[in-house]
């Protein structure tokens, strides 16, 4: 616009109707710029459409029997456990097991040089012997001795010293046979085998290598084994638990059922019973530990892993079901909204039963 009025120059000395030709020219001319503006602006470009509106999918609760769960996070351990240690001491001359085996009860796991406890059975052997003879020998006096005690040629005394020997005598065989005992078992301790059937641990020692036997822990240990079939799965529950396994308990109610789904599993394939509660409450968490066993006939189940554990309280329950998509989480709360005639509302659930 002020390039336009620069470029019109009005002379005051021309003619009165000249000039007012020239401002109508002037007038004429801003009329068209302002038609330009306003064509330029109702020709720009359309505005962006507003979004659709979102679906609604509306699904219809279902009215079913279910069975009430109560939700619990645990461990697997194992039904048994066992340190193999050497019962007697010696040089390891074989090992016949691979590390991380399964292996059966009864089945050969190390050797123990059994040279030094063949001699001394050997040797318990001979003094057996020894005291056999002893024994004979004293039963062969007192035989003659009482023989004699008619005619008067032999006091009672002696007699009676006779017995005491050959009383000491089989005393001393008796001994002499347990003797015996003790180093035969000697030479079947050399043989260490496993004690339950489940999987062994690594060696904890080579051949070549002396150990120390002995009762308890005093003896060197040579490896552990885990019985995993059965398998326990232990957690800690809520007083109500104990409260409530008491009371099915007391009404004669069978084990309640388990089931137990691990990390990377959708359903709860892993079936099994409540078969253990313990005596007493945790006083500072009010929480008491529970066991539940179950069969791991592949041993695919072990000792450590954790699971997701849902504990059935037993019989079946009335209740509304939803799909879980439709379940919406506030703070400590479970929501859904309910579709009714005049709009949605939100209606506040309690997660009592499980759905899966």
């Amino acid at each position: 616009m002020n390039m336009l009025t620069h470029d019109i120059h009005v002379d005051p000395k021309a003619p009165r109707s000249r000039s007012r030709t020239v401002r109508n020219g002037s007038i004429v001319v801003g009329a068209l710029i302002l038609a330009g503006g306003a064509w330029k602006f109702t020709h720009q470009a359309p505005a962006a459409a507003a979004p659709p509106p979102a679906t609604v999918t509306v699904a219809t609760p279902l009215v079913r029997d279910v069975r009430a769960w109560d939700d619990y996070v645990g461990r697997f351990a194992p039904s048994k456990t066992v340190e193999v240690r050497p019962r007697v001491s010696g040089q390891v001359v074989g090992v016949h097991f691979k590390d991380g085996d399964i292996v059966r009860q009864g089945q050969l796991l190390f050797t123990i040089d059994p040279r030094p406890f063949a001699a001394a059975l050997a040797e318990a052997r001979a003094n057996a012997a020894s005291a056999r003879s002893t024994l004979a020998l004293a039963r062969s006096d007192l035989a003659r001795a009482n023989r004699l005690v008619g005619d008067e040629a032999v006091s009672a005394g002696e007699v009676d010293a006779l017995k005491a020997r050959v009383q000491a005598a089989e005393a001393a065989v008796a001994a002499a046979d347990a003797r015996v005992r003790q180093r035969a078992l000697d030479i079947e301790f050399t043989h260490v085998t496993a004690p339950i059937t489940g999987r062994i641990s690594d060696r904890r020692v080579d051949p070549g290598n002396q150990i120390a036997g002995g009762e308890g822990t005093t003896g060197s240990l040579l490896t552990t084994i885990n019985a995993l079939d059965p398998i326990y799965f232990t957690f800690d529950g809520s007083e109500a638990l104990f409260l409530k396994a008491q009371r099915a308990r007391a009404s004669g109610a069978k084990a309640s059922p388990v089931e137990i789904q691990l990390q990377d599993e959708s359903d709860y394939r892993w079936k099994g019973q409540l078969d253990f509660t313990d005596n007493g409450l945790d006083p500072r968490s009010g929480t008491i530990r529970g066991r539940a066993i179950l069969r791991n006939p592949n041993y695919f189940l072990t000792p450590g892993m954790f699971g997701n554990m849902r504990l059935a309280d037993g019989g079946t329950t009335l209740a509304l079901l939803v799909p879980d998509t439709a379940i919406r989480t506030d703070q400590a709360r479970k929501i859904v909204i309910e579709s009714t005639a005049t709009g949605m509302d939100a209606l506040t659930v309690r997660p009592t039963f499980n759905t899966r």
